[in-house]
């Protein structure tokens, strides 16, 4: 089970600050076994009742001698000033950081965690219609949450990143799924999500971290963001999960507005998360070519926004909702 650390304002200073001066790797380090990457001797894990969600190991837990997991960790929170448009190893992403949607190095219950990485991956998806490695999955990240470049499965921060994630998810069981990964499914509303809403929601809301025009607020150090763009051509492409509005509604009703929330205390009820969704999504942003993703595309989700589909309803609908008509229409016929 995973120690519980939740401080709204350690939260909020932790996922703000910039990397450390001494993040510098060796440029080739072999990933040691997972028992040999774990914290030092006197840090246990936390008895949580059998209920609890799942909550990643706190990043002071990796052992001063584990650079390659460090580095990783570094990756995710930081991924601009390593990988960005002035990144110090190369120029492959828009700016942001993976830490941006995967709160606190992906540690956090239902903010779209890391937990089920190890545990379920390789896996077939039917995003891809193939069976998927983790490297396969993190480089569709860079390529559309980052709008960016993939990187190269042998380099040495695709090896740190993979480092990092056996580190958070080795103890889980294989073919598991911990209660609090990925991002919580909210009810679903009884009309469609309504932009008009949403941008009253946003104004209300979301305007004063990521800015009236949903362009976010770059660090002090203009190499990356406090707080990411929301849309425009800094922000993730339509090829992003977030971009899917169930996904994106699911995040920020139990994880925003940061630092003052979680997900057992949400601030937005479900109708504002849905039409916050549909306004941000409605906003114009980077494109991606995704006419290979759902090679059957009776199995694209009921909030894909682009067809063709085997239902019949229309690529509105499948933006916007009402969605149960959809959802009654697919799910599989009891025998």
């Amino acid at each position: 089970m995973k120690p519980i650390f939740f401080i709204a304002s350690l939260l909020f200073l932790s996922a703000c600050k910039g990397p450390k001066e001494d993040a510098n790797v060796p440029a080739a380090e072999v990933q040691s076994p997972a028992e040999e990457r774990r914290v030092p001797s006197g840090i246990t894990r936390a008895i949580q009742e059998d209920d609890a969600p799942w909550r990643g190991w706190n990043k002071y837990q990796i052992k001063p001698e584990d650079t390659l997991t460090y580095y990783g960790h570094e990756l995710i929170a930081n991924t601009s000033f390593y990988l960005g448009p002035k990144g110090k190893v190369a120029a492959l992403t828009n700016g942001m950081n993976c830490q941006n949607c995967h709160l606190e190095g992906g540690t956090l219950p239902y903010s779209n965690n890391y937990s089920a990485v190890i545990s379920t991956y390789p896996k077939f998806r039917d995003r891809s219609g193939a069976v998927e490695t983790i490297a396969k999955r993190v480089n569709d990240c860079m390529e559309r949450s980052l709008n960016g470049m993939a990187l190269d499965t042998n380099s040495h921060e695709m090896k740190a990143i993979l480092a990092y994630m056996h580190w958070l998810g080795d103890d889980i069981p294989k073919g598991t799924k911990p209660r609090g990964s990925g991002i919580m499914d909210i009810p679903l509303l009884d009309r469609a999500a309504d932009t008009a809403k949403g941008r009253l929601v946003y104004v209300k809301t979301c305007t004063s971290c990521h800015g009236v025009n949903g362009s976010g607020q770059l660090n002090a150090e203009g190499y990356g963001y406090t707080y990411p763009p929301l849309w425009g051509e800094h922000s993730y492409n339509i090829g992003a999960g977030l971009y899917r509005i169930s996904r994106f509604a699911g995040y920020v009703k139990n994880c925003m507005p940061f630092g003052q929330v979680d997900y057992h205390h949400p601030l937005l009820s479900d109708e504002d998360a849905w039409d916050v969704a549909a306004f941000v999504n409605s906003r114009p942003r980077p494109k991606m070519d995704i006419s290979k993703d759902w090679p059957n595309i009776s199995k694209k989700p009921m909030d894909h926004p682009y067809g063709p589909y085997a239902d019949g309803f229309s690529e509105t609908q499948h933006k916007y909702g009402p969605f149960q008509p959809i959802k009654d229409k697919t799910k599989p016929s009891a025998k």
